[in-house]
């Protein structure tokens, strides 16, 4: 298990946020089925096992402000014969908190490489 440094994102949020920011820009919002398609893409996570590792962690950057959730209308489900989809936006305090874990991550050595190396 991962664990979380005082203050950082874990390797699953930053790929949320960042991807999610990319989804929001193109979409105007994303959900989780859209999102987990776009991080298979886009990064090499190896974080994601399944789906419900996703969605937790879509909860807890929810929790913490990072992402604003709402449901879709259901009419919209409806008319496309399917359930309704939770749509997320990357808040404010999101795209605050992507950005400076963005700076941070620059700083860093590589995983598995000494800083002097």
């Amino acid at each position: 298990m991962v664990r979380r440094r005082a203050g950082r994102l874990v390797d699953l949020e930053f790929d949320i946020l960042t991807v999610g920011m990319q989804l929001q820009a193109e979409e105007g919002s994303f959900y989780g089925f859209s999102l987990a398609r776009k991080l298979a893409e886009e990064t090499a996570s190896t974080a994601l096992t399944a789906h419900g590792t996703l969605y937790k962690a879509l909860g807890r950057l929810k929790d913490s402000g990072l992402l604003d959730a709402v449901w879709e209308d259901p009419d919209i489900a409806e008319e496309e014969g399917r359930p309704r989809r939770r749509l997320y936006l990357v808040s404010g305090a999101g795209v605050r908190a992507q950005a400076a874990e963005a700076v941070l991550r620059e700083g860093e050595a590589p995983a598995g490489k000494a800083a002097f190396a």
